[in-house]
């Protein structure tokens, strides 16, 4: 019992987890080289980019199906690298938790970048500081409200994600068994009891990662 308790926390756990540092680590990158910039066709990549905010999960689960699966180009490259199929496996998981939970991430990061006065990076680039040092001790320090309400609500997003894993990686207790599908399949069975366990659990965490990103302070 405690072990089909604990089994979904720790796959939701480590799938959040990996997705988040995806998505953090790009989305900043991504969001930097886009915000105070100008070119060719931008509204449609950043509408490309906020889609998963939008789209039902069945379509995102489907699409992911597409691309990733079996008959798939990159489907049986993946299988031809890794000898094994990435659907119903945990990175189908996580790619599926990246993909939700990635405009958050992205909209929240470009938000904070485009409120850092440009004039400030100029005057460090003016001093002989490059790209990088103005990237890390410049622009990412007062963006950091932004950049930490964003990995947060990407965080519990990708943790709740749902649909879209349900489609890509399954239902597979121990393997790939997320919070989420989890309680789909206890209320199915009818072990409501076990249900509202894991709802309790994940309206907790939810309740303090909403509570943690109420408490970050705007940088002034």
């Amino acid at each position: 019992m405690l072990e089909e308790l604990i089994n979904p926390i720790r796959i939701s756990l480590q799938v959040a987890i990996i997705a988040s540092i995806i998505v953090i680590t790009f989305g900043t990158l991504i969001a930097k080289g886009m915000a105070h910039r100008n070119f060719r066709g931008k509204l449609l990549v950043e509408t490309l980019f906020l889609m998963p905010l939008v789209l039902p999960p069945s379509v995102i689960g489907f699409v992911l199906l597409v691309v990733f699966g079996v008959n798939s180009p990159i489907g049986e490259a993946i299988e031809w690298i890794f000898d094994q199929p990435v659907v119903f496996t945990i990175w189908a998981a996580i790619i599926a938790s990246t993909v939700v939970s990635f405009p958050l991430m992205y909209q929240s990061a470009k938000n904070g970048f485009e409120s850092v006065d440009s004039d400030i990076e100029d005057a460090a680039r003016v001093d002989g500081a490059n790209g990088k040092q103005v990237f890390y001790h410049i622009s990412m320090p007062l963006a950091k409200t932004y950049l930490l309400s964003g990995s947060i609500l990407s965080f519990a997003r990708a943790l709740g994600e749902f649909g879209a894993t349900l489609m890509v990686a399954g239902n597979i207790p121990g393997k790939t068994q997320t919070v989420p599908t989890a309680i789909y399949l206890a209320i199915e069975t009818g072990n409501m009891g076990l249900a509202w366990l894991w709802a309790g659990i994940m309206v907790l965490i939810s309740f303090l990662m909403l509570v943690l990103v109420s408490t970050i302070k705007p940088t002034n």
